[in-house]
Parts: C-alpha cells; sequence; structure tokens
C-alpha cells in the first residue's frame, strides 16, 4: 500500500511533496520540496492493520489541507490520461506565456494544476515567469510528453513483438533536459 501526494501553490511558493507506504507492520512515510532531499520516518506498529490504519488517516488529513494524489514521475507507464492532460494544460498555458501574462489567475490555476500532474524540481523560491520563459520552453515539454504518448501506443502495439529499435522514454531518463536549469 503506497502513496504519493503533491501540494502545489506557485504564487505561494510551494512545491511539496508528501508520500507513505505500508510494509508489514511499518509505516514509511517522505516529505519534502519536490526536487530536494527529503525527510523520513518509519512509524512501527504492532501490526499490518494498525499500519494500514494510520496510513488511512495520514493521507486523509494531507488531502483536506489540498494534497493530490500524483506520482514521482511521469513516464511511458503512465496513465495515458494523465499525460494528455498535462498536454491540455500545457496549451492552455502556452497563449500566457506567449503574452508574458505570468500573474494572470487562468494561467497560475493552470500551472498548478500541471505540476500536480508532473512532479517538477523548481527553485527555492518559485517565480512563475520563470517556468517557461517562452513558447520554446511550452513546446519542448508538449513535445516531450507526445512522445510518452506514443511511446505508449508503440509499446502497445509491440506486445508480441521485440520492440527494436523504439525507445522507451520517461522523464525520469531524460530530466536533465525535460526542465532546463532556472
Amino acid at each position: 500500500m503506497e502513496v504519493y501526494l503533491i501540494f502545489v501553490d506557485a504564487a505561494q511558493n510551494s512545491n511539496k511533496f508528501w508520500s507513505a507506504k505500508v510494509e508489514q507492520s511499518n509505516l514509511t512515510v517522505e516529505w519534502g520540496r519536490v526536487g530536494y532531499k527529503s525527510q523520513q520516518k518509519v512509524h512501527s506498529f504492532g501490526n499490518y492493520q494498525q499500519a494500514v490504519s494510520k496510513f488511512h488517516n495520514l493521507v486523509a488529513e494531507k488531502k483536506m489541507k489540498g494534497y493530490r494524489e500524483s506520482q514521482p514521475q511521469i513516464d511511458s507507464t503512465s496513465d495515458s490520461l494523465e499525460i494528455k492532460r498535462a498536454i491540455q494544460l500545457l496549451e492552455i498555458l502556452r497563449p500566457y506565456v506567449a503574452e508574458r501574462q505570468f500573474t494572470n489567475r487562468n494561467y497560475l490555476e493552470a500551472l498548478n494544476q500541471y505540476l500536480k500532474i508532473v512532479p517538477t524540481p523548481l527553485e527555492m523560491k518559485i517565480d512563475p515567469s520563470l517556468i517557461y520563459r517562452n513558447v520554446a520552453d511550452v513546446d519542448h515539454q508538449l513535445s516531450l510528453l507526445n512522445s510518452l504518448l506514443e511511446t505508449d501506443s508503440v509499446l502497445a502495439n509491440n506486445t508480441t513483438e521485440e520492440s527494436g529499435n523504439n525507445k522507451v522514454i520517461s522523464l525520469k531518463t531524460i530530466g536533465k533536459n525535460f526542465w532546463r536549469h532556472l
């Protein structure tokens, strides 16, 4: 039993994660800022059911505080609906970036939604005007996300064949290129 939660509010400089995992009678909790060194605590219980109960209580608390379920990284094994939603959000962000409307409430909301789907290491001080400096940054991420969908499609079509020259692309392996250094 495992969960990975994200809380993002770019306007308030918040970009944090919280995760929990139950193994036997232990509950391991990890938290911190996305992309930075995290903290971890292991809670030991008398049995598995007690650990699961505490897990559910903590997850409910975090969700009440605004955390949303996500994945540590998005890759070709990720839900294609999540990847498609991330692409839609980038397409919403693109005109705001083109017009440099980084303080627009709609831009900030779409940015927060995107960052909840694609956990992203940002600087300690988030500046919404520096996340995407121009449409080329948005287009670069669009092409990478589209390549994940194409890879997913290729893998689905090649279930009985060796994938040959087709490479599986994940944001974890291309992370250095996905987010240029701010």
